[in-house]
C-alpha cells in the first residue's frame, strides 16, 4: 500500500475514505498535499475494489485553504513558476471531479478557499451544521481561478458572483440553500447520514455509475439539439447491449440483486 505524508486511506468493503491528514493546520494544502491527493484519486480511479469514495478532513477541519508556508514560497516564485504551481492544483481538482466512481465530501468546520474546491468538485456533499464555507481569495488580493469551474457549477453563477466578491463566510444552511451541500446534519449524525446515501451508492452498477457522470456532464455542455437527443440514444443503447446492463436487467425481472451488490 502507497505511503503518503499527508493523507491517511481506509478502506471499508467497497468504500475508500481519503482522509486529508494536517489537522494541526486545518488541512491546509501545499504543494505535497496536492501531488498526493492527485496520486490518491488515480490509485482509487484505477481499483476495481472500490465503488465510491468519500474526501474528508482530520481535526477540526475539512480544508482551510492553501497553506500560509506555501504561500508564501509562491509570493517569490516567477510568473512561470506560479503557472506551474497552480497548473497542479488545477490538475488535481480535475482528476477528482473526472472520478468515474461517486464522490461524497464529509464537511466540517471550515471549507474555505481551496478546500471549497475539494467540496465543489465532489458529486455529493454532506455537511455538518457548524462547517463554514468562504471563498476568501479576493480580500488577500487574488482570485478564486482553479477552483472557479467546480464552485460556479455547484452553487451557480449569481451565488458565485455575491461569495467571490464579499470573501463573505457562509454557514452550512446557506450552504444547502444554495444547492452546494446536498445534506446538512448535527456534527454528531455527520458519518450515519453519509453512511446512509453509500448505501444506495454501493446498489449501482460501476460502469452505470461511470456512464451517468460522463452522461451529466455532456448534458451540461451540450444544446437540445438533435446531435444530444442521438448521443443519448446511442449511449443508451450501448449500456442495454453491455453485460453489466443485461445483467442489471435481468436481475430485476427475476426479482433478485443484481451480481454487483455486495451481500448481507
Amino acid at each position: 500500500m502507497t505511503h503518503y505524508q499527508t493523507l491517511e486511506i481506509e478502506s471499508h468493503r467497497d468504500v475508500a475514505v481519503v482522509w486529508m491528514n494536517r489537522p494541526d493546520i486545518r488541512n491546509a494544502f501545499n504543494e505535497t498535499m496536492i501531488a498526493e491527493l492527485s496520486a490518491a484519486f488515480k490509485a482509487l480511479e484505477a481499483d476495481d475494489k472500490v465503488k465510491a469514495v468519500v474526501l474528508a478532513g482530520r481535526g477540526p477541519s475539512f480544508c482551510a485553504g492553501a497553506d500560509l508556508n506555501w504561500m508564501k514560497k509562491m509570493a517569490g516564485y516567477s510568473t512561470e513558476q506560479n503557472y506551474g504551481d497552480a497548473l497542479g492544483l488545477a490538475s488535481m481538482l480535475h482528476t477528482l471531479y473526472c472520478l468515474s466512481k461517486p464522490t461524497i465530501a464529509r464537511v466540517h468546520g471550515h471549507a474555505f478557499a481551496g478546500g471549497m474546491g475539494l467540496v465543489s468538485a465532489c458529486d455529493i456533499v454532506v455537511a455538518s451544521f457548524e462547517a463554514e464555507f468562504c471563498l476568501s481569495e479576493v480580500r488577500i488580493g487574488l482570485i478564486p481561478a482553479t477552483i472557479g469551474p467546480y464552485v460556479v457549477a455547484a452553487m451557480g453563477a449569481r451565488a458565485s458572483h455575491r461569495y467571490m466578491l464579499t470573501g463573505e463566510r457562509f454557514t452550512a444552511a446557506e450552504a444547502y440553500r444554495l444547492g452546494l451541500a446536498h445534506e446538512i446534519t448535527p456534527p454528531e449524525k455527520l458519518d450515519e447520514k453519509i453512511d446512509e446515501i453509500l448505501i444506495h451508492l454501493v446498489t449501482g452498477g460501476s460502469a452505470a455509475h461511470a456512464g451517468t457522470k460522463s452522461l451529466i456532464d455532456l448534458i451540461t455542455r451540450s444544446p437540445l439539439d438533435q446531435a444530444l437527443i442521438e448521443e443519448t440514444a446511442k449511449r443508451i443503447a450501448a449500456v442495454r447491449a453491455s453485460e453489466e446492463g443485461k445483467e442489471g436487467i435481468q436481475s430485476f425481472l427475476e426479482k433478485r440483486k443484481p451480481k454487483w451488490v455486495p451481500g448481507d
